[in-house]
């Protein structure tokens, strides 16, 4: 692809849409042209608020009028095989939100879709991109907690509670699966980014809110093919709302020094034997979570302009999927999965 404005086009308006039309528009190397949604008024809404050019209510009219470079797919996850495929045979990359697809199967079609149509597909996993998780990598690459042992990662967040819970995403409250598949996702992805690829899951997970359909509270233990090992100890209960950035606190034990994250993203190092101490790093405070949002599509945009693959490429983000899947069947039998 050349090093032209890439021409790109949003399916969905919805929540989270917003802080991905946001960040598009401070990229200069990007310009977004159409929006589509089924409910024309919400595309309209949204297409003023962001300055979005053209509206549709059809996603298939709008890629077969304006030929985009990509499909930015900010859609529920049951729909990302139909619209992936659906751009991919209009020719153009697809970028997609997390979670990928509901079931491997379908994930591997959309890879299958792409890879016939000679497009790429990226997934939108903005997790890893929060500025307090790129310092901690750096930090690690730099050695500077020794030799890493031990990831811990206390998750709690507040808006499962109550007989209307999830108010700003209330689909939430039928999903079937929810809190590993729709949000720790997200923390498995950072692990995999912290500590590498994982080995071995063990899962249990429990619906603490009758209100709803899906799991709300999960404990997920990790071992990395390094040695690592990990904890993801999570609810959508206990928690303050609205949650603080970073949704919780994380540890990183090493042989030297260990490191925590605050829930507002702050980093403090103990060398042992001495007092810990705050680790200073730049971090904006606009922007979701950091900027990740921002910082995740700047990536994309480099790698569909350069031809150099992304963190997330549909192929390299599949052991993130492969690690969800592995929860629930733990879960089920009580048993260590092994990757």
């Amino acid at each position: 692809m050349s090093s032209s404005e890439l021409k790109g086009v949003l399916i969905g308006a919805g929540f989270f849409a917003g802080f991905q039309a946001e960040a598009w528009r401070r990229i200069p190397s990007v310009k977004i042209v159409a929006v589509a949604d089924p409910l024309l008024s919400k595309a309209e809404q949204f297409a003023a608020q962001w300055q979005i050019p053209k509206t549709y209510a059809d996603a298939e009219a709008m890629l077969h009028a304006e030929r985009p470079d990509f499909v930015d797919i900010v859609t529920r996850p049951d729909t990302h095989l139909a619209l992936t495929t659906l751009a991919a045979q209009h020719g153009a990359h697809v970028i997609c939100q997390k979670p990928m697809a509901p079931t491997w199967n379908e994930c591997q079609q959309m890879m299958a879709a792409c890879r016939q149509a000679g497009v790429r597909l990226l997934i939108h996993e903005n997790w890893r991109w929060q500025p307090w998780y790129r310092e901690i990598k750096r930090l690690l690459e730099q050695d500077r907690l020794g030799r890493l042992f031990h990831l811990g990662l206390r998750v709690r967040l507040g808006d499962g509670r109550g007989a209307e819970p999830y108010a700003v995403q209330p689909y939430f409250r039928d999903m079937p699966r929810l809190l590993i598949y729709e949000t720790a996702v997200h923390f498995l992805d950072t692990f995999r980014y912290l500590a590498g690829e994982i080995k071995t899951l063990f899962c249990a997970t429990q619906r603490i809110n009758p209100a709803i359909c899906g799991e709300d509270y999960a404990l997920i233990q990790a071992t990395f093919l390094n040695g690592v090992r990990g904890l993801i100890d999570a609810n959508r209960i206990a928690g303050p709302v609205p949650s603080p950035v970073a949704f919780g606190t994380l540890t990183a034990e090493g042989e030297r020094a260990s490191l925590r994250m605050t829930p507002d993203g702050d980093l403090f190092i103990t060398d042992y034997g001495v007092a810990e101490q705050p680790h200073e790093f730049s971090k904006p405070d606009s922007g979701y979570k950091g900027d990740s949002v921002y910082a995740a599509q700047q990536h994309y945009a480099d790698c569909l302009r350069s031809g150099y693959l992304c963190e997330s490429e549909g192929e390299a983000y599949l052991p993130t999927v492969e690690a969800v899947q592995a929860c629930y069947e733990s879960a089920i039998v009580q048993q260590v999965i092994r990757l």
